[in-house]
C-alpha cells in the first residue's frame, strides 16, 4: 500500500439511505484537503442527485461501481485507501468486494450483523488480507462498536484498578429510542434463510465462538429468555443485537491474545425495569418478532432528521471476579442507533484507517482490537458518544 491512492475513502452505497447519512457527515466534518473522500454507487445520475441534497460540495467525486460488475469492483477497490460499504445484506453483495479488498491491500470497513457470513470470509480471506496488508473491520456500527469498545474499555481500566481483567461481563441496555436499520432487518431476513436452507449456517449461528477460528471458551449464557436480575433489581429481556455482539467481543477478546481471559463470558441483556410492570414488558419484549415480519424500515428508508437526532442509547457494563472486584463503564449515544449515530462510527472507523491512525498489520478485525482507544477518542470528539466509568 506504498503507492499514492486517488482518495483516502470512498463510501459505497453513498445513494443509500445510511450511505447518505455518512457522505453527508464526511462532507460536513472533512469538507477541507485532510481526507480525501468519494461517493461511489451504481448510477452517476443518482450521485449527483444524493451530493446535491446532502449539500456535499460540487467537485466531491463520484465513482460508479456495481456488485454485479467486478471490473468496476475492482477498479473502486484500487482507487482507495479505504472502502466504506453500506451495501447489504452482506452476504448477498459483499464477498467479493471483501475479496478484492484483501487481494489488493485495501483497507475496509462495513456494519455487517451477519456472523455466518463473516465466519466464512474469515476462513476464506484471513490469510490473504494478512499477506497484502488489508485491514478488514466489520462490524463498525451500532453492532457492534458501543459494545465491542464499551467491554474493551472497562477492561483496561480493570487493569489499571485492579491489575488484571474481569472474567464476567455483562452488557445491559438501559434505555434506548430510535429504529433499527432497515439494512439490519434485511440482514436479519437473509441470515435465517440462509440458516433455514443450511444446517451448518444455524451451527455456526448458534455458537458464541463462531468468530474465534476453532477456539471454544468458556459456557455462555443464552440470554434467550427473560429474568429478574436481583443485582440490578430490574427485570432483563433478550436484546435482539447481541447475536451478533457477544460473537464480535469473543473474537476481540482472541484477538488481543485472550487478554479478557480464555474463560471469559460476557452476555447481553435489555433492562425493563422492577416489579409486574418491568415483567410483563420483558416478556412482550421476548415475543416481539417484529424484526423478523415485514413491517418497518426497508433498505434505503429510514427515520426523519428529527426522529434521527431525537434518538439515544445508554448502555452499562458491568464487570467483576471472584474476588469481589466489581467495575462499570456507560456508554451512550445521543442519535438515533441504526442510522445517526451508525453513520458516524463507520465515518470515524474508516477515517483511523484512512489517517494511518491504525498500527495493525493485515487481517481481518474487530473495531476494538484494530482501533481502540483511538477511535474511542473520535468518537467522543466528533460523534456524540460518551465512554465513562460509573
Amino acid at each position: 500500500m506504498s503507492e499514492t491512492k486517488q482518495f483516502d475513502v470512498v463510501v459505497y452505497g453513498s445513494t443509500g439511505f445510511t450511505g447518505r447519512l455518512v457522505a453527508k457527515y464526511l462532507s460536513q466534518q472533512y469538507s477541507g484537503n485532510e481526507v480525501r473522500w468519494a461517493m461511489a454507487g451504481r448510477s452517476e445520475e443518482k450521485l449527483a442527485q444524493v451530493r446535491d441534497e446532502i449539500g456535499a460540495p460540487a467537485d466531491t467525486p463520484f465513482v460508479v461501481a456495481d456488485a454485479d460488475n467486478l471490473d468496476s469492483l475492482k477498479a473502486m477497490v484500487a482507487s482507495t485507501k479505504v472502502v466504506l460499504t453500506t451495501v447489504g445484506p452482506y452476504q448477498l453483495y459483499g464477498s467479493e468486494l471483501v475479496r478484492l479488498c484483501a487481494e489488493l491491500g485495501t483497507d475496509y470497513v462495513d456494519l455487517c450483523g451477519e456472523p455466518a457470513w463473516m465466519h466464512v470470509m474469515i476462513d476464506a480471506y484471513q490469510a490473504d488480507a494478512e499477506k497484502s496488508g488489508a485491514r478488514i473491520v466489520f462490524s463498525c456500527g451500532f453492532d457492534s462498536i458501543p459494545f465491542d469498545l464499551g467491554v474493551y474499555h472497562l477492561q483496561n481500566l480493570a487493569k489499571e484498578k485492579f491489575g488484571h481483567t474481569l472474567p464476567r461481563v455483562k452488557g445491559r441496555v438501559k434505555g434506548m429510542k430510535g429504529t433499527f436499520s432497515g439494512g439490519t432487518a434485511a440482514s436479519l431476513k437473509a441470515t435465517m434463510a440462509a440458516a433455514h436452507k443450511d444446517p451448518a449456517v444455524m451451527k455456526v449461528l448458534l455458537n458464541p465462538f463462531s468468530l474465534t477460528s476453532g477456539f471454544q471458551g468458556a459456557e455462555q449464557p443464552h440470554g434467550m429468555k427473560p429474568y429478574f436480575e436481583e443485582e440490578f433489581n430490574s427485570w432483563v429481556a433478550p436484546f435482539i443485537m447481541a447475536a451478533i455482539n457477544t460473537r464480535n467481543i469473543h473474537r476481540s477478546n482472541a484477538l488481543l491474545q485472550h487478554d479478557y481471559g480464555t474463560q471469559f463470558v460476557y452476555d447481553e441483556m435489555l433492562f425493563t425495569g422492577p416489579g409486574e410492570q418491568g415483567e410483563a414488558t420483558a416478556n412482550a419484549v421476548a415475543n416481539d418478532k417484529s424484526m423478523a415480519g415485514d413491517k418497518g424500515p426497508k433498505p434505503g428508508e429510514g427515520p426523519s432528521k428529527k426522529e434521527r437526532e431525537e434518538g439515544f442509547y445508554d448502555l452499562m457494563f458491568f464487570g467483576s471476579d471472584e474476588q469481589g472486584n466489581k467495575l462499570a463503564v456507560n456508554v451512550t449515544g445521543d442519535r438515533d442507533p441504526g442510522y445517526g449515530s451508525t453513520s458516524k462510527m463507520i465515518a470515524e472507523s474508516a477515517i483511523c484507517l484512512a489517517l494511518g491512525l491504525c498500527d495493525k498489520s493485515g487481517g481481518i478485525w474487530t473495531p476494538a482490537p484494530a482501533l481502540g482507544h483511538t477511535l474511542i477518542k473520535r468518537l467522543e470528539q466528533n460523534a456524540g458518544m460518551t465512554f465513562n466509568q460509573v
